[in-house]
């Protein structure tokens, strides 16, 4: 009795587990597709594109209109008019609003499922998390420039540093605005309500903003508020940003610039961290 033996050809064996399906694009790729995403929903609603446009303009005008009349004030008659040493701390002060809506955004993807049905595809979380920062700084962007416009064709702002002061007091904003932007994220992903981010968002945010020169000069504030001023970290980022804009430094120039992006860094990298923590840990 004879056996015979069929022989396996190459074109027999199982395919690999490697050779099927679709095995993720890379972090770049991830990134850049996400960032387009986020901004899409931003771009092609025309209601939030024009409440968020809106916001910052409502605030210009009623800071430069209620509190113009404080330009007569000694403290403020070096940078000419009201408009000129508001709009610059606006400029920050703005950018950390917009920066709030980064946690919100999150929170609310992760409550309609989005981010589960990312955690199902080869892709990175933390692509999802730079792609939300990313696209919300671009947003923040947009925002920042349409102020500065309507402020100089409405409000009369005309900054002695001229568009290239104007352009690095942006800069330092829009830094400022993505460190922050971190700081909420990893919020959002502790308190995952999006009713308790905005309690905690406002908590931190109204301190911030009137605890520094954003609106007043420093010298003129009680002795104990000038120590909140001088300390707060916001007001780094705002003399730097009205130093940039008007030529006007309330502080060291050197000084105050690297420390508003030193500050914004370092808040990036914890917050970067923290939610990057909680988010592979609850999604």
């Amino acid at each position: 009795m004879t056996t015979t033996v069929q022989a396996t050809t190459p074109t027999d064996e199982a395919p690999r587990r490697d050779d099927l399906g679709w095995h993720g694009s890379s972090f770049a790729t991830q990134v850049w597709v996400l960032t387009q995403r986020s901004l899409n929903s931003f771009l092609r609603d025309p209601r939030m594109l024009f409440f968020s446009l809106l916001q910052p303009l409502v605030m210009l005008l009623l800071f430069s209109q209620v509190f113009g009349g404080i330009s007569k004030l000694g403290s403020l008659h070096q940078w000419g008019s009201y408009i000129n040493y508001l709009l610059p701390s606006t400029l920050v002060t703005t950018a950390m609003t917009s920066a709030m809506s980064s946690g919100v955004g999150l929170l609310t993807e992760m409550s309609n499922g989005v981010i589960a049905r990312f955690r199902s595809m080869p892709v990175s979380l933390f692509s999802v998390l730079l792609a939300r920062s990313l696209s919300d700084t671009v947003r923040m962007a947009i925002q920042l420039i349409v102020m500065l416009i309507a402020a100089a064709l409405l409000f009369g702002f005309t900054p002695a540093g001229g568009m290239m002061g104007v352009a690095a007091a942006l800069l330092v904003s829009l830094v400022v605005g993505w460190g922050l932007g971190w700081l909420f994220l990893a919020i959002a992903t502790w308190v995952k309500k999006a009713e308790t981010m905005q309690a905690v968002a406002f908590l931190t945010m109204f301190p911030l903003m009137f605890g520094s020169s954003a609106y007043m000069p420093v010298s003129t504030m009680p002795g104990w508020v000038q120590v909140i001023a001088n300390i707060n970290p916001l007001s780094y980022a705002i003399f730097a940003s009205r130093g940039l804009a008007t030529t006007i430094w309330e502080a060291n120039p050197a000084y105050t610039l690297f420390a508003s992006l030193a500050i914004s860094g370092v808040i990036a990298l914890v917050g970067g961290y923290i939610a990057t923590r909680n988010f592979r840990r609850t999604n």
